[in-house]
C-alpha cells in the first residue's frame, strides 16, 4: 500500500544514478526519515531496553512490565529496532540483543548510550524545534525552548550534565591517543587543558610527557566530577584541578594551553574573549594548541558542516575553516603556525 511516507519503489531506484528523479526523491526521503531511527534508538536507550536484554532474550510482555510501557506499542518499537539491527526476535515475541544493541547498554564501553540520550534526547529535540528561529535570528534554539544557554542548562540539570560529559568522552574517545601523539608535549613543563571536562585528554597527554605537570581548568560543577574520576596513581602528583570561568581568566604562567572542542561552542566574539585570556596567561615562549574540526572549503563533504547546524541551534556556536580560525587567532594576538 502506498501513502505519504511509503518507501515502495526505493529498492528499484538504486539501479540508476543519483541524478535520476526517482533516486533524487529516494535520497531526500532517506535524509528526512533519519529522525525515525534517531527517536527509536533514543527510546531504547531511555527505557534501558538493552540492559534488560543483556543476559538473555525477554518476552515482550515481561519487557513491557520492566519498562512501564504499553505492550502492543513496545512490540512495534522492538520490531522497528529489529529492522535496524539493534535487537532480534529470536522466537515468538521474545527479543534478544544484537552486537549493535549491546553497545547501547549503560555499562558498555564507549558511552554510546550517553551519546544517544544527549544527541537524540528531549532537551536537544526541543532546540531543533526552533531551528527556523535560529536561522532567522542567529540565536540559540535551546535558549528559546528552555530559557537556558547550553552550559547554564547543564548546570541546572545535573543528570543531563553527567550524561553530556560521558557522551563527550565517548564521541571523542578515539582521538585521545591520536591527539596525544600528534605533538611533542614532552617539551613543556606545564600544560593547561582549558575547559577540559573530566580530564581524559589531559591524562592521556601526561602519559606521553612524563616530566610535565597538568592543570585541568573548568567550571566548578565539571571540576567536581573530574575529582571523582579515577586518576592513575603515577599521575596524581602531576595532575591538578582548577575551577573558574574562562571568560574571566585562565591559570597564568604555563607553557602550553589546550582548547579541545571549546571554541566551536561559542560565537566569534566570545571565542576571541577566551583566546585573549589565554594570550594574557601564556608564558612568553608558550604554545596554544586547538583541537577542533577544520571545515574544508567548497562543496567537500565533512561531518562538521552538519555539526555546524547543531552548534547554531543548541550552543549558539560555530564550526570554522582554517581561514576563519586564523582570523580569530589574529584578533586575540596569536599567529596560526600550522594545522
Amino acid at each position: 500500500m502506498s501513502g505519504p511516507y511509503s518507501t515502495s519503489g526505493v529498492a528499484g531506484a538504486k539501479l540508476g544514478t543519483f541524478d535520476e528523479p526517482a533516486n533524487v526523491h529516494a535520497r531526500l526521503a532517506q535524509m528526512a526519515m533519519a529522525i525515525w531511527p534517531a527517536r527509536a534508538i533514543y527510546a531504547a536507550a531511555r527505557l534501558a531496553i538493552p540492559d534488560h536484554l543483556a543476559q538473555s532474550p525477554v518476552h515482550v510482555d515481561e519487557l513491557s512490565r520492566l519498562t512501564g510501557t504499553h505492550a502492543p506499542s513496545l512490540r512495534r518499537l522492538l520490531r522497528a529496532l529489529a529492522s535496524c539491527g539493534v535487537v532480534s526476535e529470536v522466537s515468538g515475541e521474545r527479543f534478544g540483543l544484537t552486537r549493535l544493541g549491546d553497545a547501547l547498554r549503560s555499562d558498555a564501553p564507549g558511552s554510546a548510550r550517553a551519546l544517544v540520550l544527549t544527541i537524540a534526547g528531549d532537551w536537544q529535540w526541543s532546540a531543533w524545534g526552533n531551528f527556523l528561529y535560529s536561522l532567522k535570528t542567529g540565536q540559540s534554539g535551546l535558549v528559546k525552548s528552555t530559557g537556558y544557554d547550553l552550559f547554564s542548562y547543564l548546570s541546572a540539570h545535573p543528570d543531563d550534565r553527567v550524561c553530556f560529559n560521558r557522551a563527550m568522552i565517548g564521541i571523542h574517545g578515539a582521538e585521545l591517543s591520536a591527539a596525544a601523539n600528534a605533538y611533542h608535549f614532552d617539551v613543556f613543563g606545564s600544560i593547561v587543558d582549558v575547559g577540559g571536562g573530566t580530564g581524559t585528554l589531559l591524562m592521556e597527554i601526561l602519559e606521553t610527557a612524563p616530566h610535565a605537570r597538568g592543570v585541568l581548568f573548568d567550571l566548578p560543577e565539571t571540576a567536581k566530577e573530574a575529582r571523582k574520576a579515577v586518576v592513575a596513581e603515577e599521575l596524581s602528583d602531576r595532575f591538578a584541578i582548577s575551577e573558574g570561568d574562562f571568560f574571566k581568566a585562565v591559570p597564568p604562567g604555563h607553557d602550553c594551553y589546550i582548547l579541545a572542542h571549546v571554541l566551536h561552542d561559542w560565537t566569534d566574539e566570545d571565542a576571541v574573549k577566551i583566546l585573549q585570556n589565554c594570550r594574557q596567561a601564556i608564558s612568553p615562549q608558550g604554545r596554544l594548541l586547538i583541537i577542533e574540526a577544520v571545515l574544508p572549503e567548497g562543496d567537500v563533504p565533512h561531518h562538521g558542516k552538519l555539526m555546524d547546524l547543531l552548534m547554531l541551534t543548541v550552543t549558539g556556536g560555530v564550526e570554522r575553516t582554517r581561514q576563519e580560525f586564523s582570523r580569530l587567532l589574529n584578533a586575540a594576538g596569536f599567529t596560526l603556525r600550522r594545522v
